[in-house]
């Protein structure tokens, strides 16, 4: 307890600080949240420790309020390896944590509108369905403008004419505040498998007797993780604890909001990136208040004011979203066990497709390793198995019902036989393509010009729903040329994305009931609900989509699985490729045969004989992992050694180049370690910034953050230059 008049350290939550010195007005303890005022602006922060003296008495400014909510000694310590660790200052890591300021004072006056669901029946546009969907996607509670308009991403005009219209209807001009202090029970109605009953007596075990513990809840898809880890969050929550489970944004569908209201008998308090600011403000108050004590969110979820957290459940720990690369560089699993060590309490991971990280801490003995071998219920694995492209060549299909214009196809005849004796059974059908709109190359014939962001250095894929080209980097779009621009020359479309490949569905099964499933169709979590529920009830016969459906999803009558192209991403340039790879069409695989009826998945590919894709066939993932985990041995790659990347940006390019010259030229000599660059970077400009890396490389026991933290304090930053610092990055573009 610090008494008032002394002078205290305080963090603040911004991008540059280590803590100033500030006078307490009250008594406080370490860690509580504080009001103060830096260069005349209003801040919340937190006590990080006794000031450091090195500011005349007179000029340290007084606290000018202490809140009665605190961080934990344990947090603040997080705080401080968490910025070591990912070189963030320490007040970029609090700004994570103090990322609702609205928290510290009261409700905002402001004019919330409803959704008029009597209004007369007005064209229902795509933009209008969105508003719609934010409302759903937050219980139809009322909201501000501002909320509608970020939630549903639409512009302002949008808003104004549903309001106009009498689809939106102003209510009150006070947020009600609403209570998440859910009480929950177990519901009696799940009987674990033997099996299953093994792992979650296990991690019962750890949670009983506390202290720091990671397993990994290891389990083929449909096993039954879930039920496995939901049995762990009761147990963490009958001991007066709070449990964060953690999840990938796309998992957090209404499937499993009702799984776990089924299973506690209320539903759970859901953390993700589309809640109003008003109930953002009042679930951060509930937890730091201790009122709520069971969280189901993304990464962001971490960083909530947790109170006595005694559990975290990270499910799909392998997912490549848990990464964050935008208000600094973090991964939130790495983090959630950072957090769990410091303050002695359990962590359950889980995927049927672990990382290597994972399974190398496995093999050293850090984690526990529990393992589901079997579907639960008594479905069975899907036969998995490859058809050789170079053989089954694409006839081609007609592009409509006269034929007047036909095209090379992307469907095998084997596929397309398959997907016709899956229809005529009255069954469902998935087609696997992670490559958007409808061409991603938009080429001339004669010169070879290929259509490019004017703002980044990629090539522009043709959408045929938006009817123009479109950069997948900046969202820039342009109509599609008639002629060449460089030599008046035919302009051609190569490669197909979705779309395309709905055209060609369509054309060989005119009948069949489809749905294309993208980050372009898919513009809100209402419109994903939607088409899950059709699937569910047999609406849809077949659907054709990105990675958005490779997880998460349970389709019973769904048989077939169809990987148009399972050579995407085998020959990237990352050194995770290979893993990615396998994780992802292992994934898509487990979303055939989940019910009664065995599935069945064929992957389209020109490389039969890839280990790869000979592994997910044969269902050998360990043996995959082993030679994988030995390649990355051998160059020392993560997780048996450290890579660190550094992105300098600059909108001016020979200012970029003149900087990384001279921190080229400033590298230090050193043993264990390796800097390399500067190169261009894979993506060299975007949205007009123009990019340079450098990469460290040393072994699994080098330290390199203080390594780097030297390197670049020996060179001055000029005010136009940005530098981004990733540690052991996922994301080499």
């Amino acid at each position: 307890m610090f008494k008032s008049g002394t002078i205290v350290k305080v963090l603040l939550p911004n991008v540059v600080n280590r803590g100033y010195d500030y006078r307490l007005n009250a008594d406080a303890e370490l860690g509580a949240f504080v009001r103060v005022t830096l260069m005349n602006r209003p801040y919340i922060g937190v006590i990080y420790g006794i000031g450091d003296g090195g500011v005349a008495p007179e000029k340290i400014k007084n606290i000018s309020q202490v809140f009665p909510w605190k961080l934990s000694v344990a947090d603040l310590q997080w705080i401080q390896k968490m910025s070591a660790w990912t070189m963030m200052a320490p007040g970029a890591v609090l700004r994570l944590i103090i990322n609702v300021p609205d928290a510290f004072s009261e409700p905002k006056v402001e004019q919330l509108y409803s959704y008029n669901f009597d209004a007369p029946k007005s064209k229902m546009t795509e933009s209008r369905q969105m508003v719609l969907d934010a409302f759903e996607l937050n219980d139809n509670e009322p909201m501000a403008t501002g909320d509608i308009q970020s939630i549903a991403r639409v512009t302002p005009g949008v808003v104004k004419t549903m309001i106009a219209r009498g689809m939106l209807v102003p209510t009150i001009s006070r947020p009600v505040e609403k209570s998440f202090a859910y009480q929950y029970r177990d519901m009696g109605n799940i009987e674990l498998n033997p099996e299953q009953r093994a792992a979650a007596d296990k991690i019962g075990y750890d949670i009983k007797n506390g202290g720091f513990s990671v397993n990994l809840l290891d389990g083929i898809t449909g096993s039954g993780k879930t039920q496995v880890y939901f049995d762990s969050v009761w147990r963490a929550y009958q001991t007066g604890k709070s449990v964060l489970l953690m999840m990938p944004e796309i998992a957090l569908t209404t499937q499993f909001i009702k799984r776990f209201e089924s299973r506690f008998g209320a539903p759970p308090v859901v953390w993700h990136s589309n809640l109003t600011a008003a109930r953002r403000r009042e679930i951060w108050r509930g937890v730091v208040q201790g009122k709520i004590k069971i969280v189901v969110g993304t990464r962001s979820a971490l960083f909530l004011p947790w109170q006595d957290l005694g559990l975290i459940v990270v499910d799909e720990e392998h997912d490549s979203s848990y990464k964050q690369e935008d208000m600094g560089n973090y991964h939130g699993r790495d983090m959630a066990i950072l957090r769990a060590k410091l303050a002695n309490f359990p962590v359950v991971l889980a995927s049927a497709t672990p990382s290597e990280e994972t399974m190398h801490n496995i093999e050293i003995g850090r984690f526990g390793h529990l393992v589901l071998q079997s579907r639960y219920g008594g479905a069975e694995l899907p036969q998995i198995e490859t058809i050789d492209m170079r053989e089954n060549r694409p006839d081609e299909y007609r592009v409509n019902a006269e034929g007047e214009d036909t095209r090379a196809g992307s469907l095998s005849p084997i596929l397309c036989q398959e997907i016709k004796n899956t229809l005529d059974n009255h069954q469902q059908v998935m087609l696997f393509i992670n490559r958007r709109g409808f061409a991603p190359i938009v080429q001339c014939k004669k010169c070879g010009w290929v259509a490019t962001c004017g703002d980044c250095s990629v090539g522009m894929t043709y959408h045929k729903r938006l009817g123009k080209l479109l950069c997948h980097m900046c969202g820039r779009t342009m109509n599609l040329p008639e002629k060449c621009p460089n030599c008046g020359g035919e302009v051609s479309m190569r490669g197909a994305g979705l779309e395309k490949i709905e055209e060609e569905v369509k054309s060989r099964f005119p009948h069949a009931r489809t749905a294309l499933v993208s980050s372009d169709t898919m513009m809100s979590r209402g419109a994903l609900e939607r088409l899950v529920a059709k699937m569910e009830s047999g609406e849809l016969d077949i659907v054709i989509g990105t990675q958005i459906l490779a997880k998460g999803h349970h389709f019973p009558n769904l048989t077939l699985v169809g990987v148009v192209d399972a050579d995407m991403g085998l020959f990237g340039t990352d050194f995770r490729s290979a893993e990615h790879t396998f994780q992802q069409l292992f994934q898509v695989a487990g979303r055939a045969g989940r019910g009664a009826i065995p599935g069945r998945v064929l992957m389209q590919t020109y490389q039969p004989n890839h280990p790869v894709l000979n592994a997910i066939c044969a269902g050998n993932r360990d043996e995959f992992l082993r030679a994988d985990m030995d390649a990355r041995r051998t160059a020392k790659m993560p997780p048996f050694g450290q890579l660190i990347s550094i992105i300098v940006e600059c909108q001016k390019e020979s200012v970029l180049k003149k900087f990384c010259d001279d921190l080229a030229h400033a590298v230090p000599n050193v043993n264990g370690a390796r800097i390399m660059g500067p190169v261009m970077a894979a993506v060299y400009v975007a949205r007009n910034w123009y990019r340079m890396r450098f990469l460290v490389a040393g072994d699994a026991r080098a330290h390199l953050q203080p390594l780097v933290q030297t390197w670049l304090s020996r060179v001055r930053v000029p005010a136009n230059v940005r530098i981004k610092i990733d540690v052991n990055p996922q994301n080499f573009m």
